[in-house]
């Protein structure tokens, strides 16, 4: 007979290697807080329901506490040969309390032990990740106010457009943290959801009661049918999807950073915190935080498209191909909280250097709508007026002007509605404060959102 705790009908033994390669104890381990946590849970209602004597109850409550604190010491070695997190703390349990350890398992399998544990798990670090995003959001509340009256160009296909406040696209950010905020707000309501009572995919003949374990472990809903408990997923892909989003959001701001801070551009420079220099070239100040959180985003993008495959073809109820789960959340988790944190830092140290910014919207084409806007209002339909300025630009890169520096004449010249007043239309302040518009990119509007963002996040609390 196999020396494993399912190995009564076992004849066979497997090699190491196979074993090795079957075993989940090398990333599961993790769980083992939440898989103590969830067989406190059972086994305190085991006792309840008269299923196990109470004394039995406690023997084995005591013995899981115990193991509890042998974790918080570090003094608990896991085994392959025990294969999953499950097993080596039952062995855990058996070594410390003898035999009456083996009815700790009664009116559960490891099927639905593993998914209480993970919901668990995850349910656990979903509101550090929230709060991850509420201090990044307000570092960007912070500096957008701070940077509310620095303009800046505003690029459509990365060339000038049209001058904006850097505080506008600063909030533009705090916009997309807002909605990966809420997304795991949801991705919250589907973990938390106890699968335990299920069993291995039917439901067990014991007198459990599901919803005292639930209150227990502080699960606000329980599953309703047990082959959809112990199969889904579900959550774990929410958080993964949500994650890619927020990655994007990270990478897309990253790759603004690197660019921004280039000697081209030189509208911010990160901190020497956030920087790293070069081995060979002694001038160097290098962007490697930002290039990382811009990797890393491909990492995330794969633990989605892996789990995502891994699901797809699985029939009900559980399969060992499921195990693949555990791994990319835990590596996800850690690299989501690891890039909003250094992304607050990189942010909140960086300085912004407002005069370049500005001078880059001096000595461009970007008020060309305010021009074309100008005749509009002047009665030029707008089509009209449109092609009137695209001559007057094309005009001014032939000759090496702006058009601010177009005599009035010349300007006069194609059409004339222009008068004098059209040089303070063609400031790039000007321009942004004129667009009031809800969501314009105008001081004020900058300064209700920033309030507005304040408000969202005291609402928080």
């Amino acid at each position: 007979m196999s020396d494993k705790l399912w190995g009564g009908r076992f004849t066979g033994k497997a090699a190491e290697w196979v074993d090795e390669f079957g075993a989940s104890i090398g990333f599961d381990y993790r769980l083992a807080a939440e898989d103590i946590e969830g067989s406190l849970a059972h086994v305190k209602m085991l006792g309840q329901q008269g299923i196990i004597s109470q004394a039995e109850a406690d023997q084995i409550t005591a013995g899981l506490h115990a193991i509890e604190k042998d974790l918080a010491v570090g003094k608990v070695e896991f085994s392959v040969a025990n294969e999953d997190i499950h097993l080596n703390i039952e062995l855990l349990l058996t070594k410390k309390i003898g035999p009456v350890a083996g009815k700790l398992h009664t009116g559960r399998s490891r099927n639905d032990q593993v998914a209480t544990d993970f919901h668990l798990w995850v349910k656990h670090r979903l509101p550090a990740v929230q709060d991850a995003i509420t201090e990044l959001q307000q570092t960007l509340l912070d500096l957008a106010k701070k940077n509310a009256e620095v303009i800046m160009p505003g690029y459509t296909h990365m060339q000038h457009a049209q001058p904006i406040s850097y505080g506008h696209y600063l909030l533009a950010y705090f916009e997309m943290f807002q909605r990966d905020f809420e997304r795991f707000e949801f991705n919250k309501q589907h973990t938390d959801n106890l699968p335990l009572g299920a069993a291995a995919l039917a439901g067990t003949t014991f007198p459990i009661n599901r919803q005292t374990v639930a209150d227990e472990l502080g699960f606000a809903s329980i599953y309703h049918n047990s082959l959809d408990a112990v199969s889904d997923r579900d959550f774990a892909l929410e958080f993964l999807s949500n994650a890619s989003i927020l990655m994007v959001h990270l990478s897309r701001m990253a790759e603004e950073l690197i660019l921004w801070g280039t000697y081209e551009f030189n509208y911010i420079e990160l901190s020497d915190n956030f920087s790293t220099g070069s081995s060979i070239m002694p001038q160097k100040k290098n962007a490697d935080f930002a290039e990382l959180v811009r990797g890393k985003t491909g990492h995330v993008f794969g633990s989605l498209m892996g789990l995502l495959t891994v699901m797809k073809g699985l029939p009900l109820a559980y399969n060992k191909d499921m195990q693949e789960d555990k791994a990319a959340t835990f590596e996800v988790m850690d690299t989501i909280l690891a890039s909003v944190k250094v992304f607050t830092g990189m942010l909140s140290t960086m300085t912004v250097h407002a005069d370049r910014m500005e001078a880059a919207t001096k000595d461009d084409f970007s008020n060309a709508t305010e021009l074309a806007d100008y005749l509009a209002a002047k009665g030029v339909p707008f089509r009209q007026a449109h092609a009137i300025v695209g001559e007057l630009v094309l005009k001014g890169i032939q000759e090496g002007k702006t058009l601010n520096q177009m005599p009035l004449a010349e300007l006069q010249a194609a059409d004339s509605h222009i008068e004098a007043d059209v040089y303070a239309e063609l400031e790039s302040k000007t321009a942004v404060n004129r667009r009031t518009s809800l969501g314009g990119t105008a001081v004020v509007n900058v300064l209700k959102e920033v309030d507005r963002g304040q408000q969202i996040l005291a609402d928080r609390s």
